[in-house]
């Protein structure tokens, strides 16, 4: 089994189903969040996110009803290049062609710092397209 073929799998509670999509709220924890001390140390973290999909044909739900969700690791991964990775080489990219163009180092900095508005723009504007490629399993 190699990378791309592993699934991640998160229980999680129906809630909301309006039309052909579902909201699945999912309990996100951080790695020590079991353990005994976590109540004098801030690490721990519980979080609540919120998941929306397309019903699956053939399944019912109701609200309230727990499921488990599943996605392939391998776009947990592709997510992250998008969301860090891919803006954090475009910031220091764009910061050395700028310096080396004889900007200003502060002027460099701020023009590199707003490139990340237009990227950040263009990931919104393909939203149905990544929606589509970020699939996710209910059952």
């Amino acid at each position: 089994m190699s990378i791309g073929d592993k699934i991640v799998t998160h229980p999680g509670v129906v809630k909301q189903i309006e039309g052909g999509k579902i909201s699945v709220s999912v309990i996100s924890k951080a790695g020590c969040a079991s353990c005994q001390l976590k109540g004098s140390c801030s690490v721990g973290e519980v979080e609540e996110k919120v998941v929306e999909m397309n019903l699956p044909k053939g399944f019912s739900f109701k609200e309230g009803q727990m499921v488990t969700v599943e996605m392939k690791q391998s776009l947990g991964t592709f997510a992250v290049l998008l969301g860090y990775f891919f803006p954090f080489l475009l910031v220091v990219l764009s910061l050395i062609i700028f310096l080396n163009l004889g900007l200003d180092q502060g002027l460099a900095g701020i023009f590199s710092l707003l490139l990340l508005v237009p990227y950040y723009g263009l990931l919104y504007l393909l939203k149905d397209f990544f929606s589509k490629k970020f699939q996710y399993n209910l059952y």
